[in-house]
């Protein structure tokens, strides 16, 4: 079995679960991590007994062989081309870069130096998508014509004690959490053809309600209540609702409606819950579980509700393509694909037209329970 080594560039919140959950995988040894802020590298070094590098440092390390970027998005193109000019395969958080002509760049200089670049999100490696997914490609709903999706709240100040970002130029719902909802209809359906929308930014600022700058305000610049249509290549419509500016809402994360029937996914954010699906009689019934690894319970959210937490599944399955010869289900191409759709949500509301797509991908390879089992250890 080939190990890559890993190390990791930024030290924050979402650092801590790639540290945490990298030793769940085959394929995967980290061994440093690098920070801006060597104090943050160390600390994050300590807990989790890797050493602390400087930027410059790991990214010329021997025994680092994939670097996974952790900045902030508006820093993900930068350091994902340093990455790829130090000889590294890069894997970076969503969004991985915040335009088209980003990824485009990244791409000439990936292929140039013949490395990978793989990107989050991952929960649609999932044992719920996964499922939603075979449902689909034996034909039991019939071909997708139409859908909903929606990924609702009051935004992240509440919880998060530096959210500045999330009302930044690079952030947004669509930048933020819409990857693993588009992400996950393009893996289950196909690319997207075409898209149109609206939006506004109902608030001009938000007040920080946790952590040492409670009560602080910090201003809104980019849309924060979105609402598009996405035409997919295959002909279906699916609605899009992306908002921070909702107290409570009703909506389903996702559904499908196909020819035969109607299938009901669950928060794309993770990697399990039940899936259900409605036949030509209107009964809508729980999917039987296929026993796949990456639905099981590992982890508890804050209401101790068991989750499903396979954080870093895509870098493994990355590292195993690297050494078997063979795509990586999170790519480039894919996510490339993703920020276009992304950010032409946001382009259209902005100039209130249709905006059709220059980019297309494949569909990722499904990932059967097999196949997800041999990526843990």
């Amino acid at each position: 079995m080939t190990i890559s080594g890993v190390g990791i560039v930024g030290c924050g919140n979402i650092s801590a679960s790639y540290l945490k959950l990298a030793p769940l995988f085959n394929f995967l040894d980290v061994r440093a991590v690098a920070d801006l802020n060597m104090d943050a590298a160390r600390a994050r070094a300590s807990e989790f007994n890797v050493r602390a590098e400087t930027i410059e440092g790991l990214l010329a390390a021997e025994d680092i062989e994939i670097v996974v970027n952790l900045t902030v998005p508006a820093a993900h193109f930068e350091v994902t081309k340093r990455i790829l000019e130090s000889g590294k395969h890069a894997y970076s958080e969503k969004p991985y870069v915040l335009s088209l002509e980003e990824g485009e760049a990244l791409r000439e200089v990936a292929s140039e130096r013949g490395l990978r670049v793989g990107s989050a999100p991952d929960t649609f490696l999932g044992g719920a998508h996964q499922l939603a997914r075979a449902v689909l490609d034996e034909g039991l709903a019939g071909e997708i014509v139409g859908g909903t999706c929606h990924v609702m709240s009051h935004g992240m100040e509440a919880w998060h004690p530096n959210p500045d970002f999330f009302f930044q130029t690079g952030g947004g719902p669509v930048l933020d959490l819409g990857p693993y909802y588009i992400t996950n209809l393009v893996q289950l359906i196909g690319p997207v053809k075409a898209v149109t929308a609206m939006a506004s930014a109902s608030f001009s600022t938000r007040t920080i309600g946790k952590g040492p700058r409670l009560g602080e305000t910090v201003p809104v610049e980019t849309p924060t209540n979105i609402h598009a249509i996405l035409e997919f290549r295959n002909g279906a419509l699916i609605t899009l609702g992306a908002s921070w500016d909702v107290w409570a809402h009703r909506h389903k994360n996702m559904e499908l409606y196909g020819e035969k029937g109607s299938l009901f996914v669950p928060d794309p954010n993770f990697f399990g819950e039940a899936v259900q699906f409605a036949g030509e009689n209107g009964s809508i019934e729980e999917v039987p579980s296929r026993d796949h690894p990456f639905g099981v319970p590992n982890d508890t959210d804050n209401a101790g509700i068991g989750r499903a937490n396979y954080r870093c599944a895509g870098l493994a399955d990355m590292a195993a393509a690297i050494a078997e010869g063979r795509p990586h289900r999170c790519s480039l191409e894919l996510a490339t694909h993703v920020v276009e759709v992304m950010t032409a949500v946001l382009k259209s509301a902005k100039d209130r037209q249709w905006i059709e797509m220059s980019t297309t991908c494949e569909r990722p390879a499904p990932l059967t329970p097999e196949q997800a089992s041999q990526l843990l250890r």
